[in-house]
């Protein structure tokens, strides 16, 4: 299988192409080289690594650099994610823009670009947050990080039912708290009942075989919140 994932130089991402990368092609794509050729020198040179912004970057470049590993793409894992912890009166346009920028319009971009090369009875499979996930727990600091995951889910039922003719699924998975950096800066000092590891093991065994079961839905993957 061919298999792709952003957000990849850290936490539930690097693990995530790791645990991939035993049985299966893998692209993993950040902004961050240095992390990236760790997640390379782990995988044992196994991993095809991208450095790549998807708040600022070409997306023409990343689709050409992707093609010359690529033609067929069987999953795709958008993982990658930018949090403001700050005050809703506090946050900049700048703030806001680039929160969405990443979470939401990144992510959107990607799949438009990749959706050609999505191969029949493909998964995409958008990495949420239970902040955006409707009826939960909400916290202070965290108001458009939430709604940009909150978009994300809501795209993510759009394009299920958009992309049914191309045998396409898409869902997302609402993530609740698992020990990473992002944690970390969103609760200092809280200890998450799950690893990134953990985590990871459940996000690819999703990917490979959710979409038997599930299409167009927001799964909540929670103990807690946080």
């Amino acid at each position: 299988m061919n298999i792709i994932i952003t957000g990849a130089s850290r936490g539930i991402g690097f693990q995530t192409a790791l645990l991939f990368s035993k049985e299966h092609n893998v692209i993993a794509i950040s902004r961050n080289k240095d992390n990236l050729d760790k997640l390379n020198q782990e995988s044992n040179n196994s991993i095809v690594t991208i450095t790549f912004d998807l708040e600022n970057g070409d997306y023409d470049y990343l689709k050409s650099e992707i093609s010359k590993h690529f033609d067929k793409i069987d999953i795709l894992v958008n993982n990658a994610g930018l949090l403001i912890n700050k005050p809703f009166a506090l946050l900049s346009k700048n703030d806001m823009n680039s929160i969405f920028n990443v979470n939401f319009f990144g992510v959107a971009l990607l799949i438009q670009n990749l959706l050609p090369k999505m191969n029949t009875n493909s998964h995409i499979v958008n990495i949420g947050s239970m902040g955006g996930f409707q009826g939960s727990s909400k916290f202070s600091g965290l108001s458009i990080y939430s709604a940009s995951k909150a978009a994300l889910a809501n795209l993510s039922e759009c394009l299920a039912e958009e992309l049914k003719e191309q045998k396409i699924s898409v869902n997302c998975l609402s993530i609740g708290a698992v020990q990473t950096e992002m944690l970390e800066s969103a609760f200092p000092g809280y200890q998450a009942p799950l690893k990134a590891e953990e985590m990871a093991s459940y996000i690819v065994d999703f990917s490979k075989n959710g979409h038997k079961f599930f299409n167009g839905k927001i799964l909540p993957v929670s103990l807690s919140t946080p």
